[in-house]
């Protein structure tokens, strides 16, 4: 979170991030190309550019589908969220790995001399209402138009330019790229090749996507419920330890209202689950240089009392906390944005 707009900075996280999410696409594409070459030797220069047609384009379906994976296994397990902070990078990439894809496809046609049946394809529009025969290159083209946008708004002045809104709407529309990329696959390649293995891909990275979301949600809707109150109506979120130092316990006051509880150190903050800047799940981020940072875009709240460091203006609802013999509990009625709630436990606490 910043002030104004500058171009894009690498840290030591985000190198990392990227080194390794660089050297996995290198190391597939890598060995596709080995292994298929070994099974299938290409005997001219069209058969070596379908070689990276296919090396390329099964490379961004498979991290689509990871993309779509993160999201629900940061919610399973805290191990996956450093892969949520920096998903933008990840997007960002899978689509230059769509475009090199589609790139080796128009070189495949230009080598042919074959370009104009291309165009003919797309638009051969009665066999748009056919199954077989379908033009399923028209939905990897829109598949790349889709990941294309996300690609160029993902830096957060195109967040502050569209409106929040407009800008959710617009990257949660990578579902229907997912969706246009498995009937690309299922409608073309899979149509013509008589082999167990593209459809075990599609069926198993979508099932995959869909059962992980499915869980999430049943877990979700566990929470939502709200977890048990004491005599009083205070709600136990448990020892100071059980809080992860620099994260957060999160708990559900009656009614579904999600209640983050942070512990830095030995201070302890609760806030609404929600983000002042988008509803981002706050208590899936972190504490970063003191101060709680939302994992979606960086929005930080002090852990006092709720507030944006200056000269920021955003503020949380804050939650009183106690500890009442060892346990940390938290009243599940909020105070006023900004209200100072932190408590600091002594070590022995621990």
């Amino acid at each position: 979170m910043s002030v104004g707009f500058g171009a894009v900075q690498w840290n030591r996280d985000k190198l990392i991030y990227d080194g390794i999410l660089l050297a996995a696409v290198t190391i597939f594409i890598s060995g596709f190309v080995t292994i298929h070459w070994q099974l299938h030797p290409p005997k001219n220069f069209i058969d070596s550019l379908d070689n990276w047609i296919r090396a390329f384009g099964t490379c961004a379906y498979l991290m689509l589908t990871v993309i779509l994976c993160i999201g629900p296994l940061a919610r399973l397990n805290p191990r996956f969220l450093p892969l949520l902070y920096n998903r933008r990078h990840f997007g960002v990439m899978t689509f230059a790995v769509a475009l090199i894809h589609v790139s080796f496809l128009l070189t495949w046609y230009i080598a042919q001399n074959a370009l104009p049946n291309l165009g003919a394809e797309l638009t051969n529009w009665p066999q748009y209402t056919k199954f077989i025969g379908f033009p399923f290159k028209a939905l990897g083209v829109g598949a790349l138009l889709i990941m294309f946008l996300m690609a160029a708004t993902s830096h957060d002045f195109w967040l502050l330019f569209l409106s929040p809104r407009v800008w959710k709407a617009l990257h949660m529309a990578v579902y229907i790229a997912y969706g246009l990329v498995v009937m690309h696959v299922a409608l073309g390649i899979m149509q013509g090749e008589r082999t167990i293995l593209i459809p075990l891909m599609l069926i198993g990275g979508a099932g995959t996507v869909a059962v992980l979301h499915l869980i999430a949600g049943w877990r979700e809707r566990t929470l939502d419920k709200g977890n048990a109150l004491s005599a009083d109506g205070w709600i136990p979120v448990g020892p100071p330890r059980s809080i992860p130092d620099k994260r957060a316990r999160i708990v559900a006051a009656p009614g579904g209202e999600r209640i983050a509880v942070f512990r830095d150190g030995q201070q302890i903050g609760a806030f609404t689950n929600l983000c002042a800047h988008q509803n981002g799940p706050l208590g899936e981020g972190r504490i970063i240089d003191g101060c709680v940072t939302c994992p979606w875009h960086g929005y930080q709240y002090k852990l006092s009392d709720g507030c944006a460091p200056a000269p920021f203006t955003e503020k949380l609802a804050t939650y009183r906390l106690r500890i009442n013999a060892g346990t940390v509990e938290v009243d599940p009625r909020p105070l006023p944005p900004g209200t100072p709630a932190a408590i600091t436990f002594p070590s022995e606490a621990m």
